[in-house]
């Protein structure tokens, strides 16, 4: 009796909650558990414990879109970033400010022609964007979105970062294959670093020393920030055009989003630790530190969550749909929550480079949970 009770209590956790099978067993375990002995109550509840403990485990989260916000205004778009409640939004010539919860429009950063990203220095309470046709950046206050003024960089900026460590702002300049380092005290761009290629994101340890994915070498660029030297350059072969780039500090992994694959590197010796397959069209990753998920967005219309369950093991969860066009994405930490931007497309007609065209009117963020 006792053999057959415990099998009846597993098979409680392997029907779902609407099974009409669940009912019958039910009744039956409650049948059987009356005229057991009180050892073997005992007994049976710890089995029924460890069942359902292996049965929650068993349970993988689905990533989906929950929610949609729209923008009406025209334009393209590239990174999207968020910052003490507010999505900030690249698009065409403007930054578009969103607030987080809502989607509700709180304000905007107008003539940021060929806009790719925003960075934010809280202690300064201020923001930048990189604006790939003006080679320059805007500055504006982060309270009332003021536009504070200009500095030139390289040509073609396009990733923006802060950098804690020399509380600078980087750009990664692509047309001049370099850095531009930013002193926002000073306010004005205070050297370049050249990285002998394109360089595409980056991202720091905190400690003293950043990372650049150089797109078009397909290696990563490791460089000490403090002397504003290149230190290594290091392959990521067979993985090609890396995109976004992510780093666990607790690790010391990189994790660079390539073409269909994710590359993970030994932050310290530049070794390859492992490639993994992912989504296709990938320009961006964000990481869940909490719950070491790495996460790539792929133009195909796909997020790839990757789950970290140690220094060298790595997992994919899965592959959870999207929006064709999402490309690019950003994490908030504490509500768990992803962004990604994207439009609607017209398959009947394609740009120059054999894309299908946005449909005017139709920007929105993802959001993703």
């Amino acid at each position: 009796m006792l053999i057959s009770l415990i099998m009846r209590v597993i098979l409680l956790f392997l029907h779902g909650s609407n099974s009409d099978l669940l009912q019958n067993l039910k009744l039956a375990c409650v049948s059987m558990f009356n005229k057991i002995s009180m050892r073997e109550k005992m007994f049976v509840s710890l089995i029924s414990l460890f069942a359902m403990s292996l049965y929650c485990c068993g349970q993988q989260h689905e990533y989906k879109v929950v929610k949609t916000y729209h923008i009406a205004s025209p334009g393209g778009w590239d990174y999207i970033t968020v910052n003490d409640g507010k999505l900030y939004v690249s698009h065409g010539t403007q930054v578009n400010i969103l607030n987080e919860e809502t989607g509700d429009s709180i304000g905007f950063i107008p003539n940021t022609t060929g806009v790719h990203g925003i960075a934010f220095d809280n202690e300064l309470n201020k923001g930048y964007t990189s604006n790939g046709r003006l080679n320059n950046v805007t500055v504006f206050d982060l309270k009332t979105n003021e536009v504070l003024g200009q500095i030139a960089t390289g040509q073609n900026p396009d990733a923006i970062m802060y950098e804690p460590f020399t509380r600078t702002i980087i750009t990664c300049n692509g047309r001049s294959k370099n850095l531009s380092i930013i002193d926002p005290r000073q306010g004005k761009t205070v050297d370049s670093i050249d990285v002998g290629g394109k360089p595409e994101t980056a991202t720091s340890d905190g400690n003293g020393k950043i990372f650049v994915n150089i797109e078009d070498r397909s290696e990563i660029v490791a460089i000490d920030i403090k002397n504003r030297i290149v230190l290594s350059h290091w392959p990521l072969k067979p993985a090609e055009g890396p995109t976004g780039l992510v780093y666990d500090k607790e690790t010391k992994r990189l994790f660079a989003g390539c073409d269909k694959m994710l590359a993970i590197l030994n932050a310290e010796t530049g070794a390859l630790v492992l490639t993994l397959p992912i989504g296709d069209g990938c320009d961006g990753a964000a990481f869940d530190s909490k719950n070491k998920i790495v996460f790539t967005s792929n133009g195909e219309g796909t997020i790839t969550a990757v789950k970290e369950n140690g220094a060298d093991k790595f997992s994919v969860l899965g592959n959870y749909t999207t929006k064709r066009g999402a490309r690019t994405i950003t994490i908030d930490e504490k509500s768990q929550t992803l962004f990604l931007p994207t439009a609607d497309f017209d398959p009947t007609k394609t740009n120059s480079n054999g894309r299908p065209m946005m449909v005017p009117g139709t920007f929105q963020v993802l959001v993703v949970q």
